[in-house]
């Protein structure tokens, strides 16, 4: 949202739960875009860069054969990379195509720095805007496209709408075009892992078996694609069901349809099973004859995985089919992908609905969240805790977004139960699950504030049980869950005296780490395929140092290998048995790093004390190993603090981190700093 004066963003409130939505400078707004990019990334990915050169290359030497000027557009310019590629493999021309104004003034920078601007121009404008002819942004339509307007679902920042405008407006008649092709491919296969992120398997509890509403298991589920970096779940996670389809390809040097379309793939099944989701991804052809391609393949489909390049900006992808279906070896199978002009959808039986959410449970909880409410390890930790704390008069009130606690204290033997809600659409979600359960009047569901809530709401009672996992929906890093502290402060008034807590506390950990990729996402590049791209780090450094520098980023790192170079340290306990202090809580303090490898960052993470002998972790889920190795919780984010510049562990010990964190009270966040002592 824009005002006259600036930016409304929308930020994170552990104090209130709520996602506040606070004005900004109008500088606010690009340089978290800049900040939070993946610039880096792509600079970084020498696969890209490098299959795009020899594209281009190849391209500029079609054209000059057939003794024509070389004229190129590169649509989404960025840096200006792909453009300068284009001219040093003897282009006449580049018109240099971007419509992010910081963007456009970082690329005629580096243009310039490299001396190219006599021959290259930046055009600060969508393609769509943009003009041809003697008084236009182009004088002349290009011979060469060049583009990189893709993301992990290929069409999803409007690729094909801006190829279309392009070749009815701003090219020539079937142009040479890099990318000349992409190809999107899809595996139909079954999986328990993969299924439990979008559906609530029925639960054995005490005798009962809790099932999920007959909405949810009816509904086609969140319409939006699921992108992860698939190279971390392993093949044994998921069964192939058939051969990998060929779904359908895009010839990027011809005029391009953007309206929808559909295509089918027929195989034979070769293993039977339950058709649950298919696994996607694509890759380019950079030349007509596919000599030159770049996949997105994961590292899994490689003979040798070493020689996958690693990449973030682009992954893969995973659809959740609307229903799962059964299906026989030697069956034969029509697998159906849609697309519009910005999102891809998969179905295999054709009476099957592809229809968005209906039961809102999608809409509530996150695919992280489904797997975290289906983790049956987890959920024996939260029974064996509230078994210890339930009495058969126990009045319990449970705070977290759409947690089944609730249900579980009212089937372990709770005298009355209610649950508080943050949102009305939640509150819903939980009324279903009691309807399916015919709990409806046993566990009362509430939508009202903690600091809104009274004896009455309680049935006159006071609560003698105050859990939570807990969990909240605006949560982002993982002590924005700190709000249950909160909710606890503003519920003393109707606690019993001695009232149970659960958790009873939390601790703050954290982890110099190694990452095996994950770093070149915020290093600085400097040089790339032998241009000087210096600048862009600059953009990039004063965006951070502009708010970000200070802060930590909200990372899945199961999907990121890193290795641990300090053991895990508890920096900072929070005592939920007590209110919310006024004063702010400080830690400080090194950390030797006792294994020898680049110190690019610190992990940091929340672990709950149910009680004193049960612990669960947001962070760590197993011991690291010798080498270093970290296993992390799949279904958290855990907060990573880059450092600016690398730093070298001899592991003798030596060298340490220095910490120093403040939890401020006042806004339920933490300010932090480290820096690496070196030995």
């Amino acid at each position: 949202n824009i005002s006259e004066r600036g930016t409304f963003c929308g930020r994170a409130n552990p104090t209130t739960g709520a996602l506040d939505w606070v004005e900004e400078s109008e500088e606010y707004d690009y340089h978290q875009e800049i900040a939070r990019s993946c610039y880096a990334d792509m600079l970084h990915d020498r696969d890209r860069n490098v299959k795009y050169y020899q594209g281009i290359r190849a391209a500029v030497g079609r054209v000059k054969a057939r003794g024509e000027k070389v004229v190129v557009l590169d649509i989404g310019t960025g840096t200006g990379l792909l453009s300068m590629m284009a001219i040093t493999a003897g282009a006449d021309l580049c018109y240099a195509v971007e419509v992010f104004k910081p963007m456009a003034e970082a690329a005629a920078c580096i243009v310039k720095k490299n001396g190219f601007s006599d021959k290259i121009k930046v055009i600060n404008k969508h393609s769509t805007k943009v003009t041809v002819g003697p008084d236009g942004d182009m004088q002349e339509r290009a011979n060469v496209l060049v583009t990189e307007l893709f993301d992990t679902e290929l069409i999803g920042e409007g690729a094909l709408p801006s190829y279309e405008h392009a070749h009815l407006h701003l090219v020539q008649e079937c142009c040479e075009a890099v990318p000349h092709r992409a190809t999107v491919y899809a595996q139909l296969v079954e999986s328990e892992r993969l299924w439990s992120w979008t559906q609530i398997r029925p639960m054995q509890l005490e005798g009962h078996t809790l099932v999920p509403p007959t909405a949810l298991c009816q509904c086609a589920g969140a319409p939006s694609v699921c992108d992860i970096q698939l190279s971390q779940v392993p093949p044994s996670a998921f069964t192939r069901l058939g051969p990998l389809c060929t779904m359908f390809s895009v010839d990027f040097s011809r005029l391009i349809t953007s309206a929808p379309q559909t295509h089918s793939c027929r195989f034979v099944v070769q293993t039977g099973g339950s058709a649950q989701v298919v696994l996607s991804w694509w890759d380019l052809d950079m030349d007509p004859s596919g000599t030159i391609v770049c996949s997105m393949a994961p590292s899994w489909t490689y003979s040798d995985p070493r020689a996958y390049p690693w990449r973030d900006h682009w992954m893969q992808s995973v659809y959740f089919l609307p229903a799962e279906r059964n299906v026989c070896e030697g069956e034969e199978v029509i697998l159906t992908v849609s697309h519009d002009d910005y999102s891809l959808w998969y179905k295999v039986a054709e009476r099957t609905s592809c229809r968005p959410c209906t039961c809102q449970a999608h809409l509530v909880w996150t695919r992280p969240r489904f797997g975290e409410l289906n983790d049956h390890r987890r959920r024996a930790y939260y029974l064996s805790a509230l078994r210890s704390i339930l009495q058969p008069d126990s009045v319990c009130l449970a705070v977290s977004d759409g947690s089944l606690l609730p249900i579980f204290a009212h089937l372990l033997g709770a005298n009355k139960v209610f649950s508080l809600e943050n949102s009305g659409m939640s509150k819903r979600v939980m009324e279903q699950f009691l309807e399916a359960n015919s709990l409806q009047n046993v566990v009362h569901v509430l939508d009202v504030r903690p600091e809104q809530l009274s004896v009455d709401h309680l049935h006159g009672q006071q609560i003698s049980v105050l859990i939570g996992e807990p969990y909240f929906s605006t949560s982002l890093l993982p002590w924005h869950c700190l709000f249950f502290w909160y909710c606890r402060t503003a519920l003393t008034r109707l606690l019993r005296p001695g009232a149970s807590i659960l958790p009873a506390s939390a601790t703050l950990y954290m982890l110099a780490v190694e990452f095996q990729d994950l770093w070149r996402i915020r290093a600085p590049c400097s040089t790339c395929e032998g241009f000087d791209v210096g600048a862009m780090d600059e953009v990039v450094q004063n965006s951070l140092d502009f708010r970000e520098s200070r802060k930590a980023e909200p990372h899945p790192l199961w999907e990121y290998p890193c290795r641990a170079l300090t053991k895990p340290y508890p920096v900072m306990t929070y005592d939920f048995q007590q209110c919310v202090p006024e004063q702010p809580i400080s830690s400080e303090g090194t950390m030797p790093l006792t294994r020898r490898g680049h110190c690019h960052g610190i992990v940091l993470w929340m672990e709950y004390h149910l009680t004193d002998d049960i612990t669960v972790s947001m962070g760590l889920t197993k011991p690291i190993s010798e080498e270093g190795e970290c296993v992390w919780c799949p279904h958290r984010k855990q907060g990573v603090y880059f450092f600016r510049n690398l730093w070298e562990s001899s592991g003798d010990g030596r060298a340490a981190v220095s910490y120093s964190l403040t939890f401020d009270p006042s806004i339920g966040d933490i300010k932090m700093d480290f820096s690496v002592f070196p030995s």
